[in-house]
């Protein structure tokens, strides 16, 4: 394919992985960062880092996404034709069958809880012509409208399927379940430095912290952000409180810039925290116009193809390394694999 950008956007990445490279820096999860994970597996213990995939609860934390709604599937078959049952015999008709069945559905807002963003999930108006015009394109020049389809609005549908067809034909969440999402995961403790405090933590403080803790990181690490936000969840048992979530615990500031070159520079494959959007998105407006609302978003999804995972629960595997003076481990933590998607609950398994 010819190169699909003429210039790239100040501080990316864009063609260094390939010009049509829709992995970033997951590149860097090779064989070796895989076994290097296997080798921090001292005692087989595992942790599991998603929250339960119906909290928070509500729409208090993100209006745009619904908690998931759970039925049973419908019968086609016997007496009950069209009715919904959760538990049936798999054969009515037939005494001589014991089996009895339980099926179900979801409908699920793909990032309402512990989550993976693809690089489909953020984009920007950037004139990547050239010509003076921006155009909305995705990580490596990935274009609206061509990679990235829209679905028509139906005005006549249900709202979940109003825009029903919706596609990332390049860029999508399958591609990373397809990598494997396995690696070495190191884990830097915020929340041991700040408590709950709402704090934007900055390129000079993370720098401290990382030395006062020993934490090293190296080109392909899975990095994770402890800060408890997760932990304040849980506590407000599916009733969330916006003044309370939105006024609580750290999380990197996006507008530092030494910060977001340190991030460039320091190698990791993905950026991971227990909070809601890594960062902690500023609520003034910036300087210079126009700017991304999610600085930090902006730099790692769509500028240098750099995953974000959010909301993950790091509680339990966080204390257990502070006690045993460790921050590494085998990271196992694959999205969904379904086509077309631009984010995906997920699973996490820490193992050490």
């Amino acid at each position: 394919m010819s190169q699909r950008w003429k210039q790239r956007p100040p501080g990316s990445n864009w063609g260094e992985f390939g010009q049509d490279d829709q992995r970033g820096r997951m590149n860097w999860v090779t064989r070796e960062k895989v076994l290097q994970g296997v080798a921090e597996v001292k005692e087989g213990l595992t942790f599991c880092l998603s929250l339960p995939l119906d909290y928070p609860g509500g729409t208090a934390l993100n209006p745009r996404r619904n908690p998931p709604r759970i039925a049973a599937t419908v019968r086609d078959a016997g007496r009950n034709k069209g009715q919904q049952n959760f538990c049936y015999p798999l054969a009515e008709d037939n005494p001589d069958l014991t089996d009895v069945i339980c099926d179900d559905i979801v409908l699920m807002t793909l990032q309402y809880s512990t989550q993976w963003d693809s690089f489909a999930h953020i984009g920007s108006r950037f004139d990547a012509d050239g010509d003076g015009k921006p155009e909305i394109v995705f990580y490596n020049g990935f274009r609206a409208r061509e990679d990235i389809v829209p679905a028509p609005e139906n005005e006549n549908a249900e709202p979940w399927a109003r825009y029903e067809g919706t596609q990332a034909k390049a860029l999508g969440m399958h591609l990373l379940a397809e990598h494997g999402a396995q690696g070495r995961g190191v884990l830097v403790d915020l929340h041991h430095h700040f408590g709950r405090s709402r704090h934007a933590v900055t390129y000079d403080e993370l720098m401290r912290m990382l030395d006062a803790d020993k934490v090293e990181i190296e080109r392909g690490d899975m990095l994770c952000f402890y800060t408890g936000f997760a932990d304040v969840i849980l506590e407000l048992r599916k009733n969330p409180d916006p003044k309370l979530l939105h006024g609580t615990c750290s999380g990197l500031e996006g507008r530092d810039e030494r910060l977001l070159q340190w991030v460039s520079d320091c190698g990791a494959a993905c950026l991971i925290a227990d909070n809601f959007a890594v960062e902690l998105i500023p609520t003034s407006i910036t300087k210079p116009r126009p700017h991304a609302a999610m600085p930090l978003h902006e730099h790692c999804i769509f500028k240098n193809g750099i995953h974000l995972g959010e909301l993950w629960y790091l509680t339990e595997l966080a204390r257990w390394l502070r006690a045993h003076r460790r921050n590494r481990f085998l990271l196992t933590a694959p999205p969904l694999r379904l086509p077309g998607t631009v984010g995906s609950p997920a699973t996490p398994i820490a193992t050490v």
